[in-house]
């Protein structure tokens, strides 16, 4: 039975009566994390990626006191355009709700909205970890404790760069969170197919399904993390993105931006800094990310 506070789409509620495989996508890339109109270009074009495998996307977002499970296009570029849509994580779910706010989801609220409605996988961008200096600051995301606890699949190209991701691989290992890397041994650093980081490999799309269901039937209710890298020929090298980042976050200690600022401000400054290609390899690594979860989602749903 589906939570009484979900919303499904009409493409949603279709899916799940023909048990058509049911890809979840984040809202917050559309709202906050890129500019329009290419926040509405990208969020219609990874729907259609989903579509043509003969499967469901379902954008997860706020509305009318409602959990939306699946968008319509109208629905999409108000997301896209409008400028009083709340960031909303798994804490502030509740209060959007009441206060019947507009609501774009994180990864951690996504995931969790994602579980209420039955759904188990998910395609982003990069999760949110462990901020550098976090020692001092404290500032994790609460991507990570979502994962520890939420038994969804998460597609992703890594963690975000701007990221400590060495600490944010502990993290994960200390919440007793899987991570693969897709045919690679090396953590991916969203812009970037490789990092200095390792991280255990897999190849095959069963072998994900199966880790999947055999955690749910052994109680494990963690998630699982496919770290997926983006196109080598669509990637910033580490050595070069690691210098760029290391700008902005001076620019960003200087105008003393903190909390729910950090993240959109550096992005931004990482797109000017990089003359505009960042934005261009955020969208071809998410492209990928659906894609691959598709892959998965054919296997998981036909278990």
């Amino acid at each position: 039975m589906i939570n009484r506070n979900i919303h499904l789409s009409t493409e949603v509620e279709k899916a799940k009566r023909e048990k058509i495989p049911i890809i979840a996508l984040e809202s917050t890339i559309i709202a906050h994390g890129m500019p329009y109109p290419q926040n509405l270009k990208t969020a219609t074009n990874l729907e259609n990626i989903v579509r043509r495998q003969g499967y469901c996307p379902a954008t997860v977002f706020l509305l009318d006191g409602m959990i939306m499970i699946g968008a319509e296009q109208a629905q999409l570029e108000y997301l896209a355009q409008a400028k009083d849509v709340q960031k909303v994580s798994t804490r502030e779910i509740a209060s959007v709700l009441v206060r019947n706010q507009t609501g774009a989801t994180t990864v951690a609220a996504t995931m969790h909205c994602s579980h209420l409605a039955g759904i188990r996988i998910f395609a982003t961008g990069g999760i949110g970890g462990v901020h550098r200096g976090a020692s001092e600051s404290f500032d994790i995301s609460a991507d990570l404790t979502e994962l520890q606890k939420t038994p969804v699949i998460v597609v992703s190209a890594g963690a975000k760069a701007i990221l400590d991701l060495g600490k944010t691989l502990e993290y994960l290992e200390t919440a007793g969170v899987n991570v693969f890397g897709w045919q690679t041994d090396s953590f991916p650093g969203f812009y970037s197919a490789n990092t200095p980081w390792k991280v255990n490999r897999i190849d095959d799309t069963r072998q994900i399904s199966a880790i999947y269901h055999k955690q749910m039937e052994l109680g494990i209710k963690s998630g699982i993390l496919i770290a997926n890298p983006v196109p080598v020929e669509d990637e910033i090298p580490w050595n070069e993105m690691s210098i760029i980042i290391d700008q902005a976050l001076v620019e960003m200690q200087v105008k003393k931006i903190t909390g729910k600022a950090v993240t959109p401000f550096l992005l931004s400054k990482i797109t000017e800094l990089t003359a505009g290609n960042s934005l261009e390899t955020n969208i071809k690594l998410v492209e990928n990310n659906v894609k691959l979860a598709c892959r998965i989602a054919g296997e998981l749903y036909n278990d």
